[in-house]
C-alpha cells in the first residue's frame, strides 16, 4: 500500500512515523517551505501520549519538553492572584503529561521519521483526484499517485475543501483570536522563571513562558465576533493588547514582524463523515478540538495511530475508513463538548466571572478538590491506543 500524507504539523508526521511503522509507502507533502518555526506552548498528554509512547516516539518528546512549575494569574502589577501547581495534573495524569512547544513536538516526530519516508516541503496541494482504483494528488509541480489520501494539514485543510466543501460548511468559530511569537528578553524571562504566567484579565489574556535557551514564548487570545484575520498580525496585537500591564507592553515591543507570528481564529471542525472514496481526513483537519479544550495535538496523534494501525490491519481500505472514525469520534465529540461548555469561562467576559476563575482556581489547591478540578479541565481519561494494541498483539497469536 501507497498513502499520500497532505501535511507535515504534528498530525501528519505522526501518522508517517506510524505508516511506516507498518511497511505502509508514504509520501508526506507540505505546502511551507521548510519546517515552521511559530507555535505555542502546549500540555501533551491524554490518548496522543499513549500513541507518542507506543510509536517509540515518547523519550525525544520528552527530551524537548519543559518541566512548568505553576500557572499563575498576575495583575497589572504582576501580583501573584491564584494559580494553580503543575504537579496536580501530573498526578492526575500518572505522571503522564509533558509541556512541548509545538515547533519542537514537531521536531521530535521529524527527527524520528524512517528513512524511506519522502518528505517534501513546498508542496501546497492544488487539486486531489480520486480514480476508484487510485487516488492522484497535485501539489504545484509534485504529483502523486496513491493507494490513499490523508488530509493533515490543519483547521484551514486544502484537502477538506477540495474534496469536502467550502470551510464555512465546517468551521465553528468560538469568539476568539489567538496568537503566539518568541521574543528575547532577561527581564521577562527573569520574572517568568519555570512559570506559566497569564495576565489576571478580562477579554483579553497573555501568557508567558520560559524556555531553557533565555528566550520566552508569548501567548495571547481575545474575544471578538468578527472572525477576519488581520492583514498584520503585529499591529493588531499591539493595538489588542497595549492597554494590559505587567510584562505585556515590553513583550509587544518585542514582536516580530507578521511572518514570524503564529495568529488564527479559535474554531473547532465538526463534519457529518471525516473521509470520501480513497481520501480520509485526520486531527484537526476533521476534528479540531480548539484552544478552549486543550488536547488537540494529543488527539492529533492518537488520530494518526488509529488510523494507521486500522489501514495497516482492516480488509479494505472502506473497512478501515469506518473502524477509524468509529473509534475516534466519541473521544473527539466529548472533547469538543467540554470546550463548547467552558467557553464562558475560559476567558472572562465580565468582573464576576474574572473573580469565580480566580476563586477556583484557589480552590483547586485543596486536597481532593485539586484532583477534580484538574480532571474537570482535562476531560475523561481513553484507554483508546491500550485496547488497540491489545486487539493487534491478540491478532497476531
Amino acid at each position: 500500500m501507497k498513502v499520500v500524507v497532505c501535511g507535515a504539523g504534528i498530525t501528519g508526521l505522526a501518522l508517517a512515523n506510524k505508516l511506516a511503522r507498518e511497511d505502509i509507502e508514504v509520501v508526506v507533502l507540505e505546502r511551507a517551505p521548510a519546517p515552521r518555526e511559530q507555535g505555542y506552548m502546549i500540555d501533551f498528554f491524554g490518548p496522543g501520549f499513549d500513541a507518542a509512547e507506543a510509536m517509540g516516539l515518547l523519550p525525544r518528546i520528552r527530551e524537548l519538553g519543559y518541566q512548568v512549575e505553576e500557572a499563575s494569574l498576575l495583575d497589572e502589577r504582576g501580583r501573584r492572584r491564584a494559580a494553580i501547581r503543575y504537579a496536580t495534573f501530573a498526578r492526575t495524569m500518572r505522571d503522564r503529561l509533558c509541556g512541548i512547544m509545538r515547533p519542537d513536538l514537531e521536531r521530535a516526530l521529524r527527527e524520528q521519521l524512517p528513512s524511506d519516508v519522502d518528505l517534501r516541503f513546498g508542496a501546497g496541494v492544488t487539486a486531489v483526484d480520486d480514480l476508484g482504483d487510485r487516488v492522484r494528488v497535485t501539489a504545484g509541480e509534485h504529483v502523486v499517485e496513491a493507494d490513499v489520501a490523508v488530509g493533515a494539514d490543519g483547521v484551514h485543510s486544502a484537502v477538506r475543501r477540495l474534496v469536502f466543501g467550502e470551510d464555512e460548511n465546517y468551521l465553528r468559530y468560538m469568539g476568539f483570536h489567538t496568537a503566539a511569537f518568541v521574543l528575547t528578553d532577561p527581564e521577562i524571562a527573569a520574572a517568568v522563571g519555570d512559570r506559566f504566567c497569564l495576565t489576571d484579565s478580562i477579554a483579553r489574556q497573555m501568557g508567558f513562558y520560559g524556555l531553557r535557551d533565555g528566550r520566552v514564548a508569548a501567548f495571547a487570545v481575545h474575544r471578538t465576533g468578527d472572525r477576519r484575520l488581520p492583514e498584520d498580525p503585529r499591529s493588531a496585537l499591539r493595538e489588542e493588547y497595549g492597554s494590559l500591564g505587567w510584562l505585556v507592553p515590553r513583550a509587544l515591543r518585542h514582536c516580530p514582524p507578521a511572518e514570524a507570528v503564529y495568529y488564527d481564529q479559535v474554531a473547532q471542525v465538526d463534519m457529518a463523515r471525516w473521509s470520501s472514496g480513497r481520501v480520509v481526513l485526520v486531527g484537526d483537519a476533521c476534528y479540531a478540538v480548539s484552544l478552549l479544550a486543550g488536547q488537540g495535538a494529543s488527539l492529533g496523534v492518537a488520530g494518526a495511530y488509529v488510523l494507521g494501525e486500522r489501514l495497516a490491519r482492516a480488509v479494505s481500505i472502506s473497512d478501515a475508513f469506518s473502524d477509524y472514525e468509529l473509534l475516534l469520534r466519541p473521544v473527539v465529540t466529548e472533547k469538543q463538548d467540554v470546550a463548547r461548555r467552558s467557553a464562558r469561562w475560559f476567558l472572562p467576559a465580565t468582573p464576576f466571572q474574572l473573580v469565580v476563575r480566580r476563586t477556583v482556581l484557589r480552590l483547586a489547591r485543596l486536597p481532593l478538590l485539586d484532583r477534580y478540578v484538574a480532571t474537570v479541565l482535562a476531560g475523561k481519561p481513553t484507554a483508546l491506543v491500550a485496547d488497540l494494541r491489545r486487539a493487534a498483539a491478540g491478532a497476531a497469536r
